[in-house]
């Protein structure tokens, strides 16, 4: 499904290149569940928006579903990630003029959808995360916590081929977050859903069938479980 081969990103200062990313080489399979940790400024959300299309490297290249992203113009890539991609923000991301209801129903009125399958839809998701009471609020009215919950909802709406998620449990309580991994768990065994996820708790990379350590924006390990 994705293929990154000799990514680099860096930005140069003075006469030198800094480097976020340098050399990375990754393969991911449909159906897998990719957890990635590393100590911070080690090059994970950076690597995230790489593979999500939100970023473009330095150097290398990208394959995924059989493009070559990194030859793709941005409006090809844009309407590549609306087909597959759901992206869950550690910053939430949510617009701030929209309402829960219109946060969570925006990628479905990108893909197309009916106006009555898109109704459908949302009442499943506002069901599935327990905000239906919130549904009229906007982001500003949300604790942190709910915002993320809203965020994750807007992510998996369009059934994502791929799930990208930076520190999903983050603003979450405990009981929050483990609903919410138990979610993704799901997602992934029964719906197939491919996931990659950063994270800097162990408990919860542990959810993944492989555990990837970045450190100083390269590949320090990969084990599978």
């Amino acid at each position: 499904m994705l293929s990154l081969q000799h990514i680099s990103k860096y930005y140069q200062v003075g006469g030198n290149k800094n480097f976020v990313l340098n050399d990375i080489n990754l393969e991911v399979d449909e159906g897998e569940f990719v957890s990635i940790m590393g100590p911070s400024g080690s090059g994970k959300s950076t690597l995230l928006n790489v593979i999500g299309m939100l970023d473009e490297p330095s150097e290398g290249y990208h394959y995924f579903a059989g493009n070559a992203v990194h030859q793709l113009k941005d409006k090809q890539r844009s309407a590549l990630y609306k087909q597959y991609i759901g992206f869950v923000f550690q910053a939430y991301h949510l617009i701030d003029e929209l309402t829960v209801y219109e946060n969570i129903e925006t990628p479905l009125i990108y893909q197309d959808f009916k106006g009555v399958e898109r109704k459908a839809m949302v009442a499943d998701m506002l069901d599935r995360f327990q905000i239906v009471g919130k549904k009229d609020l906007f982001p500003a009215q949300l604790s942190g916590g709910q915002q993320q919950l809203v965020g994750i909802a807007r992510a998996l709406i369009a059934k994502p081929k791929l799930l990208l998620a930076d520190e999903p449990t983050g603003n979450l309580n405990s009981k929050q977050g483990e609903e919410i991994m138990e979610l993704f768990r799901k997602l992934n065994k029964e719906d197939g859903v491919t996931i990659i996820q950063v994270t800097h708790s162990e408990k919860n990379a542990e959810y993944g069938s492989r555990i990837i350590n970045l450190l100083d924006g390269k590949v320090e390990s990969s084990r599978k479980f």
